[in-house]
This record gives C-alpha cells, sequence and structure tokens, in this order.
C-alpha cells in the first residue's frame, strides 16, 4: 500500500480537506479526525447511488487503495436502504437511506456550531456507524457522552467498533426522539437525524442555557440548520445556520405512505407566483413552513403538491407566459403556499440565515423572517 493510501495519511488528509471548507477552527475537533479511522466504523459495504437505485461496493470486491480513498471522502456513504445492510446486498436495491456515515464535513459543522467543548455532558442522537460518536467522545471525553441509536442491529454493530477503536460512551438503543433521561440534565444535545419540531423530551433534558443543534424539516424535504439556547423560564430561540444541509428524517417524523398520485382538476386559476420559485432552497423550505403536511414533486412542467392527511392535491401547468394552478380536497395547498412565497418575497427574499425560531414555555414552536414579530409560521405540534 503506497504512503498517501494508508489510514493514517487518509485521516490527515481527510483533515485537510475539511480545514480548506473552513472547519476544525478548534484544534481538537482536528485531533479527533486525524486520529479516527473512519474505514473502522464502514464494516465491509456501503451503497453507492446507481440511477434510481443503491449499488451494493463490497471491500472484498474492490481495490484496497480504492476502498480507503472512498472511506476518507467527504461524502455521504449509505450503509443501510430500507432496511437492507449494504454487507446484505447482492445486487442494486431500491428505496430510501435508513441509514448513512455522514459525510463528515457535515458532521463537524454542526459539532463546532454547538459549541461542545473537553467536559460537555452531551446528547448525540443517532449513533449510526459511530464514527460521529467517536469524533465527539474524543473531544468532551466518552464518559460525557450519552448516544442514541433507534436500530438494535446498528447499534451493537457501532457498540463493536466503538469500543475496539477504545471508546466507551454511554450507547442506548431506542427511539432519540425520547432522549435518554437517565443522565440528563445535558449541557448540549446535538442530532444527527432531521425532526419536523422540537419533541419535548429533547427540551426537559437540556439545561438551562444549554443548546439544541439539530436540522428542522419536514414532507417537502427541505431543510435548515439552527441551534436553539434554552432560557430558565422553559423556552428556547436561536437563528438559523444558513447552510444548504439535510438528514434523514427520525423514523417516527417520515412521511406515511400515500396512494399513488391522480390529478384531479378541481378548481382552476391563474397562479400568482412562478412555481419555478420552489427550485430555490429557501422558497422551497418557506412551502413546507406553509403546509407542513404536504409534499412535493416537481416536473417539467410545474409542480405537484400532494397533503398526506387530507389527500388535498394542487398541480401547476404552463399557460402561454404564466402558470395556472388546479386544487381539489378540503385544502387549497396552493393558496397557502403562495401567501407564504409573497410574504417571503415582500420581506426581501432573504436567505435562511434571516431566519429564527422561537419555542416558547408552552411549546409553541414558531419559525420567524428577522424578528419574532416578522412572517412566522407554526410548526405542527
Amino acid at each position: 500500500m503506497n504512503a498517501d493510501t494508508t489510514p493514517a495519511s487518509l485521516c490527515r488528509a481527510l483533515a485537510d480537506t475539511l480545514a480548506a471548507k473552513g472547519l476544525l477552527t478548534e484544534p481538537a475537533w482536528r485531533t479527533a479526525v486525524e486520529s479516527i479511522p473512519r474505514h473502522h466504523f464502514l464494516g465491509t459495504s456501503v451503497f453507492r447511488p446507481q440511477g434510481t437505485a443503491w449499488e451494493p461496493v463490497h471491500r472484498a470486491r474492490t481495490d484496497e487503495a480504492a476502498w480507503l480513498r472512498l472511506a476518507y471522502s467527504d461524502e455521504t456513504l449509505v450503509t443501510q436502504v430500507d432496511g437492507i445492510a449494504a454487507a446484505d446486498a447482492t445486487s442494486p436495491v431500491t428505496g430510501r437511506p435508513t441509514s448513512s456515515s455522514t459525510l463528515p464535513s457535515l458532521v463537524l459543522r454542526m459539532a463546532e456550531l454547538s459549541g461542545v467543548s473537553a467536559g460537555d455532558r452531551v446528547l448525540w442522537v443517532g449513533t449510526g456507524t459511530g464514527y460521529s460518536t467517536a469524533l465527539v467522545s474524543h473531544v468532551v471525553g466518552a464518559e460525557n457522552v450519552t448516544s442514541i441509536e433507534y436500530d438494535p442491529q446498528l447499534a451493537q454493530l457501532a457498540a463493536d467498533r466503538l469500543h475496539h477503536a477504545g471508546y466507551h460512551p454511554h450507547l442506548v438503543t431506542g427511539d432519540g426522539l425520547q432522549g435518554h433521561s437517565a443522565n440528563a440534565e445535558y449541557d448540549a444535545l446535538v442530532a444527527t437525524c432531521a425532526v419536523r419540531s422540537i419533541p419535548v423530551s429533547w427540551m426537559r433534558q437540556v439545561r438551562d442555557g444549554g443548546t439544541l443543534t439539530i436540522t428542522l424539516s419536514g414532507w417537502m424535504l427541505a431543510s435548515g440548520l439552527i441551534r436553539l439556547t434554552l432560557g430558565d423560564d422553559g423556552s428556547a430561540t436561536g437563528r438559523f445556520a444558513g447552510d444548504r444541509i439535510s438528514f434523514m428524517l427520525a423514523r417516527p417524523h417520515e412521511r406515511p405512505p400515500r396512494p399513488t398520485f391522480f390529478r384531479r382538476c378541481g378548481t382552476t386559476r391563474r397562479a400568482r407566483v412562478d412555481p419555478g420559485l420552489l427550485d430555490d432552497w429557501t422558497a422551497q423550505f418557506v412551502a413546507q413552513l406553509a403546509a407542513p403536511s404536504a409534499e412535493l414533486m416537481t416536473m417539467d412542467d410545474g409542480v405537484i403538491l400532494v397533503d398526506t392527511a387530507t389527500g388535498s392535491q394542487a398541480w401547476t401547468e404552463p399557460t402561454g407566459s404564466s402558470w395556472d394552478v388546479h386544487q381539489h380536497g378540503p385544502l387549497s395547498i396552493w393558496n397557502q403556499v403562495e401567501e407564504s412565497l409573497i410574504r417571503w418575497q415582500e420581506a426581501g427574499a432573504p436567505d435562511q440565515s434571516a431566519f429564527g425560531m422561537t419555542v416558547a414555555p408552552d411549546l409553541a414552536q414558531t419559525v420567524w423572517i428577522n424578528d419574532p414579530d416578522g412572517p412566522s409560521w407554526q410548526l405542527p405540534g
């Protein structure tokens, strides 16, 4: 094996890559990346995208140097699709990823945004392969880390790999949305899964003045990264970082199955905004805030919105130089989305860094633009 493809040299190269992206500004995190072999946490196989399917890549059938370069790339490596482990797949599979080794730059971005340092008590939601748990254990001390994994098989694999690497954090198998009250209170919570709203348990298990670093997402798969700081009155507030990031939704927050979509005409009117606006990262986030139980599908000639709860739908089609929108069902989904997009545009169409969020003492959760008195949307309970 060439000197530049040994795990130690690849760890250093990965650290250089992350530093070039503006990360690892704290020496402790760079030391963690340089010290922890990512390939050790991947096991023997991963999935790579192949069109609309996922192709298993097995270490035993891959050139060792190529495998290690893949393991230390700054990309997400999917390890499970709809409950099927890459190691068990003999041919490409279809479905949604259900576990992965998240790209290191995203893990480190969240970790550094959280502001945790040596001695802080951390609740890490989403053990996954164990790599991110190893990183935070290296920085704050494994005895200060509680890490939760929903999938029992993944939890056992991660435990074995963490222990073999010399890290012994508190590992819990269960629903990360419930947290782990036995080790509370925590100085910080970091979630490597996305949520539609903040679980009550997270608010209750982090100390006053502590932080929640989470990705807020939904059924349109728009998302935003935010760090919330808890007040002494049971509230929390913070601003979105503005990063274009995404995580898999926590399994209990995933979209429910829905019937095959068939267009229904319903009522028709001229659209007031171009549906192409929904290609914009922040505009899609606004649309999701406006219609939190709707899914979004894009087509060459327009968009489709389907409300999972009621079956209501809206779809657009070009009409000359403008667009018509057809709506059917008890909810006028396009009206909700359109009105919110116009409010966002009237506020100057800022990016997500202008957005903030407040969790009230009664746990009502609101996302707003510029300040709490600006345009705002209530999150689903």
